[in-house]
Order: structure tokens, then C-alpha cells, then sequence
């Protein structure tokens, strides 16, 4: 503990970014954790009735409590895990012009990123091996199935992380371990403390420790956990004291397992995070996307991201550090940041585990800090979306108590009477005036917000980008590149300029490689059926320009900036309809298209239509007629579709 805490000093002390020492390609994503204990729940979202229930642990931090099952009581959010590169690639402008980039491209979630969707994934998908066959240099969602057509039906279906390797599981106890031992103190006939005589060695997996049960009739047997350092049982947690203890129970600590700390049969493999370089190589090379990998959690979840440094086979004499730097996002710690001052920078053929307990809900949008400038303008920028609570409460659960319950929780605690920075209020008219409850159906909330306003039936993010093509070629080809003269000429809609915008499915661009990658794969086309709404999660990563977008026909209310919701202090709502928004670099929106012109309770947006908007074609697009622009091309630039269908 000494040296991990002299170390993170040293960190924050420098005045330089540190690179990852002694690192390999190895990634992280584990099962359970502190916080989510069980994992065969961590790999879906719980119902959400309340905060976690959390006791003082004796190590001195909060950990969920048990009940007397020893089962986890209000275990809220779930585990998820990604993994990314950072290198090169290029990509294909709707005037042909393919351009070179620094750039971030998948390691995990490919054949969900290809069609469109975000690649974060839970553990079990996560940690799956992949059984196909070898891996081809270039994304193997290209190289490994058919063709895209529409409805992307890929024959590539593998999710998991590319190149982990089986280190092969042990029986138990194996020779050279040594059972743990350890002594109850038994008061007041619940057992009151754990004293460890023996702390034993090679335990790396799975440790159970059972009590006696007491001696008289009617009384409990206590429930407890082991805490486990460097091999060797350090404490005993005692998560349920017990009843009617006369007697000092016996306290049974499990044999050693030196496997791979995850539960499977001996002779078996498992995943340890260990990993096969050569794979991550074949895909990672030159397959950057833009924009960067999406990712989506949810509150409460744990977020395990794992980057990897490929180097860029364009630039071999750059030796370019990378970080991940979610803009806005409230980090528990500035280690994990990605700002250079006081965070960790990641070389080339090293792999850092970035850890997030997901905040508050909203938009976010994340890129390198290494040189932001330049890296941004190339490439290096992708968005993040955190779902909220709300959306895991019981179908016809009020939403107005489920938002009261998260007052219990310090962590997202909003009391808008002492804190004038509270985010979220409670919704203004009390219980009385918010009736809604949780909506049946795929439907979701973009916002805790209590009162079912921020409802929508499809969402879409947009990240609005833009590049300077002479910069990108002088990036490709020498340094120092003139920031002065930066100007951008292209101006996309997810890493896509018009026409491109509206085709279905990822784009393929050959790179220098002879490879196809999917160098853009997130449509910009949005799809609306007729009389329901959609959630746009806008961000603007330029770095150059202000982004202005408009919206022919259908209204956008904008319902939330920079990742807050649009609330004032006493709980109003301060939403507003427009039809045009403008984004700086580092802004993002929520916004809503409501395709129905009537519903049968219009406080309700969840409610049935009874007059939707005419089907057919609407536009989203820039007023500023410079950036409807393919460089000197007079039409494409920052423009889509709406299918109003």
C-alpha cells in the first residue's frame, strides 16, 4: 500500500506524461469486483429499486452487503469491459479523397461496431475466445463474411477481444500451496471478529470460508469472504455476523487454486488477460476509425477500457504516446484522465486498463490528450453515452419515487436546496404533479428526470468533425505541422460527409495496407417510425470551426447540454423547441424528434400517437453553406437524412 500510494504521488508530481513501464498487450476484464461480488450478475443490468446497500468493509472502503442467503442486496449496474488501439488508418470522403489519420480502431466489439452499434460488452462476451479462423491482417468483420448488405447480416459474429490465449487451468490445492487458517471471536452471540493464524499461499482463485453453525436451536450461521493479497489470505469479512453463537465457531478457509481466478473445471482453459501479440497486430494495424469506437454504459456499471498502443505503420519514426481523455466526465481519479500533467501516457506495444464507475447520465465524447491539437484535427476522437438509472425501473414503477431513492445515494445525491450545483433536481410540483411511471416496451429515458419527459424510442449520436486535408497530408509526411494555418475543408457527420451520410451500413476504405477496414462504420441516416421519438446524442469534436446544424420540418427540443439536464434549481424544466443548434468544440446535445403531432395524453410523451407526422423524407443540416462542402467540391459536407417512416 506504501509504494502504490509514493507512486501515484510521483505521478501527480510530475510535470510530464509518464509512460506505461514493464506493460505488455495484456488486458483487463474482470468477472466480479469489489463492488459487483457475484459474478453471474454482472452480466446484465439489474432492476433498479434503490442505492446499493453498502457496509464499511475492514479494509477501511464500502462493499456491498450480503443477506443471509449471501446474495448481494441491491447490487445496482453491472460490469463492462472494451478494448481499443491507438495507431493509424485511413478513411474515404464522399468526394473519393481518402485521407490519412491518426486514429483509434477496435480491438473488441467488432462485429457490434461494424453494424453500427456501441463495442462495449460484458465480461462474458468479453472474455470469450475466438474459435474461427486465423485471423487475416484488417478487421476480420471485413475480411471474414460476406459483403454488407442491407440489413447487415455479417457471418463475422465474434464480439469478444481480440488475441487473449487459454492459459490452461490447474486442479486444486496444487503442490506448494498451503491452506489458510483463522480463528472467530465470538460477542454478544454473533461472531464479532476473524483473526487470520495462518495466511497461507497460492491462492488465486476462487476462496469460500464457512462457519460452524451455533449450537443452539434457531440461530444463523454467519456468512463471510476472504480478502486475498499477493496469493495469501489477509482478512476475513465477516458479511453476516450470525445468531445464537454460544460456543467459538470453526472457521474453514478453501484449499488453494493456483488457476486463473476464474471458476472452470481443471484441464480446461481460461482467460487471464494474457494475450497473443500477433493477433492484435494482424487487426490493429491501420485499422483506425473515425470517428473512434463507440462506447455506452450504464450508471453504476464499472467500465474496464483497455488501450493499445500499435504504433503507426505510416509514421514508424514517431514514436507517439497515446491516452483516453473523456471530455466532462467526472473521474474519480486524474490517473485515470488521460491529461498528460497527471495521468499516464501509453507507449507503443504497451496496454493500459483505464477504470470508470459510470456517473451521471448523459453525453460525453472522449479523445487523445497526447498533443490534443494535432491528434484531434487527425482523427482521435470518439463518443460515450451513459444511460440512466430511470431506465431500469420496473415497468409501471413511479418515476418520481425512483428519483427520490437515488437521494440515498452520495454519489449522485442532488439536493438542490443546499448544492447550486445540482445537476438533477427533483421534477418542480412533487408526487402530486409527477405521475408517470416506467413505460412498457423497448421505449427508454435519456435523463433521470422523474417525471418521463426525456423519453424516446430510437436514439442516434452524431459527432460532428472536421479536417483539414493539406494538415493530414503534412501529418502523414513530416513534422511540424502549421497549426496556424489550419483550416478545415471537410466537415462530417460521424467520420461521413454528404452523400456518405445516408448510406446504410459501414463504410470500407483500402488503406496503404492493400486491406479493406471498416475506416467508418457509423451511419449518419436517422430512422423514425412515424409518431414516436428520437433521442439525437449530438457532440462537436472540431477543432478549428463552430458547427451549426438545422432541422427542416421536425422540431428539435433540446433537453440536455453538456451532458446535464436542462433543469433549473427549483426543478423546471428549461427544455426548448428550435430548429437550429450551435456546438463549439468540446459541447454536446440531447436533443428530441417527436414525429407526432398529437398523443392521446400529451404530458405523457410514452403515450399513444392518434396524429403522427406525414411518412417520408426530412433533412438535417448546416445553414452555414460553406460547410455543405466537399473541400472545393460545391455540395456535400454536414448534411442527412430523416426517414420518417
Amino acid at each position: 500500500m506504501f509504494k502504490a500510494r509514493g507512486w501515484i504521488a510521483l505521478v501527480l508530481l510530475s510535470a510530464l506524461a509518464l509512460p506505461a513501464f514493464g506493460q505488455s498487450f495484456r488486458v483487463q476484464c474482470p468477472g466480479s469486483t469489489i463492488t459487483h461480488p457475484v459474478a453471474a450478475a454482472n452480466n446484465s443490468e439489474p432492476t433498479y429499486t434503490g442505492p446499493t446497500v453498502q457496509a464499511l468493509g475492514p479494509s477501511g472502503y464500502l462493499i456491498p452487503t450480503l443477506n443471509r442467503n449471501g446474495t448481494a442486496v441491491n447490487v445496482n449496474g453491472a460490469i463492462k469491459c472494451q478494448q481499443i488501439s491507438g495507431g493509424d488508418g485511413y478513411a474515404s470522403m464522399g468526394d473519393g479523397t481518402q485521407t490519412y489519420m491518426f486514429s483509434f480502431g477496435p480491438l473488441s466489439g467488432l462485429a457490434d461496431i461494424a453494424a453500427g452499434l456501441p463495442g462495449t460488452e460484458p465480461p462474458s462476451t468479453f472474455n470469450a475466445f475466438y474459435t474461427g479462423a486465423q485471423l487475416q491482417p484488417g478487421e476480420p468483420a471485413t475480411t471474414d463474411g460476406s459483403p454488407y448488405v442491407a440489413p447487415f447480416t455479417p457471418t463475422f459474429t465474434f464480439n469478444g477481444a481480440i488475441g487473449p490465449v487459454g492459459d490452461q487451468n490447474v486442479s486444486s490445492p496444487t503442490p506448494g500451496g498451503v491452506t489458510a487458517r483463522a480463528t472467530a471471536v465470538v460477542a454478544g452471540g454473533i461472531i464479532d471478529d476473524v483473526t487470520i493464524t495462518n495466511p497461507g499461499s497460492g491462492y488465486y482463485g476462487p476462496v469460500t470460508v464457512t462457519f460452524g453453525p451455533p449450537a443452539g436451536a434457531g440461530g444463523q450461521t454467519a456468512l463471510g469472504d476472504a480478502v486475498v493479497t499477493n496469493g495469501r489470505v489477509t482478512a476475513v469479512e465477516i458479511t453476516f455476523a450470525g445468531e445464537g453463537y454460544t460456543n467459538t465457531p470453526s472457521v474453514t478457509i478453501s484449499a488453494p487454486v493456483t488457476d486463473c481466478a476464474i471458476a472452470s473445471a481443471p484441464g480446461t482453459t481460461c482467460n487471464t488477460g494474457h494475450v497473443d501479440p500477433r493477433q492484435i497486430m494482424d487487426v490493429g494495424v491501420m485499422n483506425g476509425n473515425i470517428p473512434a469506437p463507440l462506447m455506452a454504459i450504464d450508471e453504476d456499471d464499472e467500465f474496464f477500457l483497455t488501450l493499445t498502443n500499435v504504433g503507426m505503420i505510416m509514421r514508424p519514426d514517431l514514436f507517439e504516446q497515446h491516452t483516453v481523455h473523456f471530455h466532462g466526465y467526472p473521474n474519480a481519479s486524474a490517473f485515470f484522465d488521460g491529461v498528460p500533467d497527471a495521468s499516464v501516457a501509453i507507449n507503443i506495444a504497451a496496454s493500459f486498463t483505464y477504470y470508470y464507475l459510470a456517473p451521471d447520465a448523459g453525453t460525453y465524447f472522449w479523445h487523445c490528450h497526447i498533443t490534443p491539437p494535432e491528434h484531434l484535427q487527425m482523427g482521435m476522437v470518439g463518443q460515450i453515452y451513459v444511460r440512466p438509472r430511470q431506465n431500469r425501473v420496473a415497468v409501471g414503477g413511479s418515476l418520481y419515487n425512483a428519483l427520490v431513492a437515488q437521494q440515498g445515494d452520495l454519489r449522485t445525491a442532488c439536493n438542490s436546496a443546499a448544492d447550486i450545483l445540482c445537476s438533477n433536481p427533483l421534477p418542480a410540483g412533487g408526487s402530486a404533479s409527477n405521475t408517470a411511471t416506467r413505460a412498457s416496451g423497448a421505449g427508454k429515458y435519456a435523463y433521470n428526470d422523474g417525471d418521463g419527459s426525456t423519453y424516446y424510442d430510437v436514439e442516434y449520436p452524431l459527432q460532428i468533425h472536421g479536417f483539414d486535408p493539406n494538415f493530414h497530408v503534412v501529418g502523414m509526411t513530416f513534422n511540424p505541422e502549421g497549426f496556424s494555418d489550419m483550416k478545415d475543408k471537410y466537415f462530417l457527420l460521424n467520420g461521413r460527409s454528404y452523400p456518405d451520410t445516408v448510406t446504410p451500413g459501414p463504410l470500407e476504405t483500402q488503406s496503404s495496407d492493400q486491406v479493406q477496414h471498416f475506416s467508418q462504420p457509423l451511419s449518419a441516416i436517422i430512422n423514425i417510425p412515424a409518431g414516436k421519438r428520437a433521442l439525437l446524442r449530438i457532440s462537436d469534436l472540431d477543432v478549428t470551426e463552430f458547427q451549426t446544424l438545422a432541422s427542416l420540418g421536425i422540431p428539435m427540443k433540446v433537453i440536455g447540454y453538456n451532458a446535464k439536464l436542462l433543469r433549473d434549481q427549483a426543478g423546471n424544466n428549461m427544455y426548448y423547441s428550435t430548429n437550429s443548434i450551435t456546438l463549439g468544440g468540446g459541447e454536446s446535445l440531447d436533443v428530441i424528434l417527436d414525429t407526432c403531432v398529437t398523443r392521446s395524453n400529451p404530458a405523457d410523451p410514452s403515450s399513444t400517437c392518434t396524429a403522427p407526422m406525414p411518412s417520408g423524407t426530412y433533412y438535417l443540416y448546416t445553414p452555414n453553406l460553406d460547410h455543405l462542402s466537399n473541400d472545393a467540391e460545391n455540395f456535400g459536407g454536414l448534411m442527412t437524412e430523416v426517414h420518417v417512416m
